[in-house]
C-alpha cells in the first residue's frame, strides 16, 4: 500500500485513509435510495436502479483510487438524475433514449479528456476562483446539510426560513454536530464518522420508541431482512438509438446531450478544483494533482453507468467529508468503492440511514471549506467580485456548475474591461485565453437559454 498509494509522501496513514473512505461513503450513501426514487419516476424499476447505483459507484470510485490515486468518490449525480427523470423522460422521451444521450455524453467526455481539453479548462481557472470554488462548495454542501436536517425549510413567501427546532431531525442533527465539535476539540480522529454513527443510532432508537411520529420525518429503523439483491437485467444495456436516426427528433436529443455535457463538465471541474484545493492537492502551478486521470475516470464512469442503466456518473462533492477526515490518496477511494459494492447486498440498511444523520457531516465540512476565503483579495474588484459571485451563487442556484459559470464569466468580462481601460501596460493583468473563450461561450449559452425560456427558439 505504501509503494502503490505513496502514503508517507502524501502525509497520511492506512488508518486515516480507511476512516476517510468510510466517512465519504456514509455521506454519499443516501444516493442509493434517492437515485432509485428519482429514476423510478422515469419508469425504471427501483430495485434494479439500486443495484446499478451501487455497482457503478463502486467500480468508478475504485478506478479513481487505483488509476488517479485521489480520494474522490463518484456516483450518479444529483441534479443530473433529476434532469434525466423530470426534464427528459418527463417530456415523454423513453428512459432508454435518455440513457443513450448520457452514453453519447460520456463518449464525448472521454475524447475531451484524452485530448486534455477538460484538464486545460480546469488548469486555466485563476487561483482566486479556485479558492472561491472551495468556499462556494462549502456553503453549498452546508446548505444541503441544513435542509436535510430540517434546520432550513421551504417557505412560499420568503423562499426559505428557519425550521422547527423541536423536530426530531433538527435535534438529532444538532447532537451530531456537537459530538463532532467536541471530538475535534479533543483532537480525536474520525470525529465526523463518529458523529454520524451516533446520530444514526439515536435516530434508530427514536424510530423504535415512536415509529409513527418518526415515519413522518422519514426516520426508520432496520427491520426484516437486511440482505437483498436485485438484478440489473431490466435496465442494463438498453441503449436505444431511435431518436438519433430520426431527423425530426435528432435536434431535441442533441439538445439533451449538450445539456448533460455542459452541466456535468463544470460540476465535475468545480468539484475537483474545490476539493483538491482544500486538501492541498494542487501543485506549484495551481493544477489539480493527476487531474487529467481524474477527469478521464469521470468520463468512463458516465459511459459505463449509461450502459449499466443509470444517469450521469460524476465526482461527488461529499468526497470532501473524507478529505476533512484526513484522506489524501486513492486508498480512501478504494475503501469507499468496496463499501458501495457491499451495499448492493445490504441496501435495506443503508436505505434507513436518515438524512439528519449525514447532515452534521455536510455542515461541518462546509465550515472547514470556508477557511481559505481569507486568501481572496476582496480589495481588488477584478478578483473579489468574481470570487464573491462564485461563492454566493453556488448555494443560491443549487448548482456548482452555475456558480462556476458566472464566476468565470464575470472574471473574464471584468478583467477584459479593466485591461482595456488600463493605460499602463505593466499594470494589465495576464488572463488565460481559455478564460476569454469560456466567457464568450457562457454569454452565448445564457442568451440562448433566455431565448429558449421565452419560447423564441
Amino acid at each position: 500500500m505504501e509503494n502503490f498509494f505513496k502514503l508517507r509522501e502524501n502525509g497520511t496513514t492506512v488508518k486515516r485513509e480507511v476512516i476517510g473512505g468510510i466517512t465519504t461513503f456514509l455521506t454519499m450513501a443516501y444516493i442509493i435510495a434517492v437515485n432509485s426514487i428519482i429514476l423510478g419516476e422515469a419508469g425504471m424499476p427501483k430495485g434494479a436502479v439500486i443495484t446499478t447505483t451501487c455497482l457503478t459507484a463502486g467500480f468508478t470510485t475504485i478506478l479513481m483510487g487505483l488509476y488517479a490515486n485521489l480520494p474522490f468518490a463518484l456516483a450518479s449525480g444529483m441534479g443530473l438524475n433529476a434532469f434525466f427523470a423530470y426534464s427528459v423522460c418527463g417530456r415523454g422521451i423513453p428512459w432508454q433514449v435518455a440513457l443513450t444521450a448520457v452514453f453519447v455524453e460520456g463518449l464525448i467526455f472521454i475524447i475531451l479528456s484524452v485530448t486534455k481539453v477538460r484538464e486545460a479548462v480546469a488548469n486555466s481557472i485563476p487561483n482566486t476562483l479556485k479558492i472561491a470554488v472551495t468556499a462556494g462548495i462549502g456553503l453549498f454542501i452546508a446548505f444541503i446539510g441544513f435542509v436535510n436536517a430540517g434546520i432550513v425549510v421551504f417557505d412560499k413567501i420568503t423562499k426559505i426560513k428557519m425550521g422547527n427546532f423541536s423536530d426530531p431531525t433538527v435535534i438529532i442533527a444538532l447532537i451530531g454536530i456537537l459530538v463532532m465539535v467536541v471530538l475535534y476539540k479533543k483532537n480525536i480522529k474520525g470525529a465526523i464518522l463518529v458523529g454520524m454513527v451516533v446520530s444514526t443510532i439515536i435516530a434508530w432508537v427514536y424510530a423504535t420508541i415512536s415509529p409513527d411520529v418518526a415515519a413522518g420525518f422519514k426516520i426508520f429503523r432496520p427491520s426484516g431482512n437486511i440482505f437483498d439483491f436485485q438484478s440489473i437485467k431490466p435496465i442494463a444495456f438498453k441503449i436505444d438509438l431511435t431518436y438519433f436516426k430520426e431527423p425530426a427528433k435528432l435536434v431535441s436529443i442533441l439538445g439533451i446531450v449538450i445539456t448533460f455535457l455542459f452541466v456535468d463538465f463544470f460540476d465535475t471541474v468545480g468539484t475537483l478544483v474545490g476539493v483538491a484545493s482544500k486538501a492541498d492537492m494542487l501543485d506549484s502551478e495551481g493544477k489539480v494533482r493527476n487531474g487529467g486521470k481524474a477527469l478521464l475516470v469521470d468520463s468512463i464512469g458516465t459511459t459505463v453507468g449509461a450502459l449499466l442503466g443509470t444517469s450521469t456518473v460524476t465526482t461527488y462533492v461529499e468526497s470532501s467529508a473524507g478529505v476533512a477526515e484526513g484522506a489524501r490518496t486513492g486508498l480512501a477511494s478504494v475503501v469507499t468503492g468496496i463499501l458501495f459494492l457491499a451495499a448492493m447486498f445490504l441496501s435495506p440498511i443503508f436505505m434507513v440511514i436518515p438524512s439528519c444523520a449525514t447532515a452534521p457531516a455536510l455542515i461541518m465540512v462546509g465550515f472547514f471549506m470556508m477557511g481559505n476565503i481569507v486568501k481572496v483579495n476582496f480589495d481588488d474588484f477584478t478578483e473579489g467580485i468574481p470570487a464573491f459571485l462564485t461563492i454566493a451563487l453556488m448555494p443560491l442556484t443549487y448548482s456548482i456548475g452555475d456558480g462556476l459559470t458566472i464566476g468565470i464569466l464575470s472574471y473574464g468580462v471584468i478583467n477584459f474591461v479593466s485591461n482595456l481601460l488600463e493605460k499602463d501596460v505593466s499594470k494589465k493583468k495576464k488572463v488565460s485565453p481559455v478564460i476569454y473563450v469560456l466567457t464568450i461561450i457562457f454569454i452565448i449559452k445564457l442568451v440562448l437559454t433566455g431565448l429558449h425560456a421565452k419560447g423564441v427558439i
